[in-house]
């Protein structure tokens, strides 16, 4: 992997850059859909092509409990197994370290989980962690980290973040030359001290790429920010900066002006599948009576294929039916949406415009929601 510092925002730290992969080139800002179990649920590969989205992110922990990465590197690799030709990033289970929080034990080896499949028990250590992904065949591996909850004390935010640095080392001597890239995570919850001593550790160690793990866990969009303007300038400029399970339209904007490159999270896929779209006026609830006799599409100012084809009135008929093609109609939109959003984000970076842009976007969106609560379903999503 390659990246490339293209362009920056002279009022701002926002920044353009380019990923070369060896499944293709990520242009940045991007932000990445999440295929957890090796398929974005409701569309297959060339609805996601169609967009533009040239990266996608699978999930380690759930691919190995189900089919296994043995299956899937006896079966050519992640990207053959499920026809994407494109780019992966797969996470390394932290995550799943504070989702599944009733169901794993930690200690300084790794963290025992117990399947919420079947219930067997599976330790997972920094070295199991690059070995599932090396398996699995991704172009971005993470290194294996503990997502700590926002409101833990500073204590446990040090404990964790110094134990997150140790299992960052046996990742990277896990990890052979010349095997794809791996991206270091900084942790430190929203504590400016943790996070720079984090960033140091990790940059220390040195890693392809680097990612802002355990925040967008509930601790509020103003505290995320400030914890993230205050950890950009600690990264080294020349890699991405990888911002973890956020966010909202709002959050990709604003941590976008705070420098960095790159972003997943459920959120435009899970939403489209319980009836919300995004639109360039804000958010639609298209379940509601409303939109009965509604003809017009859900946003006249949008460009992709259930916008150009299918109106506001047949999108709720076919989420009051229960219809799937209902949830596929609205997936395709928010994430056409989130495609447009990124690609406005580095057109005017480059145009030395991205300051009025921004403040043109944020004036249309409407206040971001409260957080919904972490939990187990809500992890298997995609």
């Amino acid at each position: 992997m390659r990246f490339e510092l293209l362009a920056t925002d002279p009022a701002c730290l926002a920044r353009r850059g380019r990923l070369s992969t060896g499944h293709g080139i990520v242009e940045t800002p991007v932000f990445m859909p999440c295929g957890t179990q090796a398929t974005v649920k409701t569309l297959d590969p060339r609805d996601i092509a169609a967009e533009g989205i040239a990266l996608i992110l699978c999930n380690t922990y759930h691919l190995f409990l189900r089919p296994g990465h043995a299956i899937v590197r006896e079966l050519g690799g992640l990207h053959r197994f499920m026809g994407w030709d494109g780019a992966i990033l797969t996470d390394s289970g932290g995550y799943q370290v504070l989702s599944l929080a009733p169901l794993r034990t930690i200690t300084e080896e790794g963290v025992t989980f117990q399947s919420h499949l079947d219930g067997s028990r599976h330790l997972l250590t920094p070295e199991t962690a690059v070995e599932i992904q090396r398996a699995l065949g991704s172009d971005i591996a993470m290194t294996l980290d503990e997502c700590p909850p926002h409101d833990a004390d500073y204590e446990y935010h040090r404990a964790s973040m110094e134990r997150t640095a140790r299992w960052s080392e046996r990742c990277r001597a896990a990890h052979p030359e010349g095997g794809g890239a791996l991206f270091g995570i900084v942790q430190g919850g929203t504590y400016p001290d943790l996070r720079a001593r984090s960033a140091e550790a990790t940059r220390r160690i040195g890693f392809d790429g680097f990612a802002i793990g355990g925040l967008g866990v509930g601790e509020g969009p103003d505290r995320m920010y400030t914890a993230v303007e205050t950890t950009t300038p600690c990264l080294p400029p020349e890699a991405p900066r990888y911002l973890m399970g956020v966010g909202t339209p709002r959050d990709l904007v604003e941590c976008i002006a705070r420098g960095v490159d790159m972003f997943d999270c459920v959120l435009p896929t899970r939403n489209a599948r319980n009836g919300t779209l995004f639109t360039t006026a804000g958010r639609l609830n298209i379940k509601g009576a409303a939109f009965a006799r509604d003809q017009r599409p859900a946003d006249p100012d949008c460009t992709c294929y259930t916008c150009r084809h299918f109106s506001r009135a047949y999108l709720r008929h076919l989420y009051v039916a229960n219809e799937i093609l209902g949830l596929r109609l609205n997936t395709i939109h928010n994430l056409h949406y989130y495609a447009g959003l990124m690609r406005g984000a580095r057109q005017t970076i480059e145009a030395g415009t991205f300051a009025a842009w921004r403040q043109e976007i944020l004036a249309r969106m409407q206040p971001a929601p409260s957080p919904e609560p972490v939990t187990e379903e809500s992890q298997v999503d995609g």
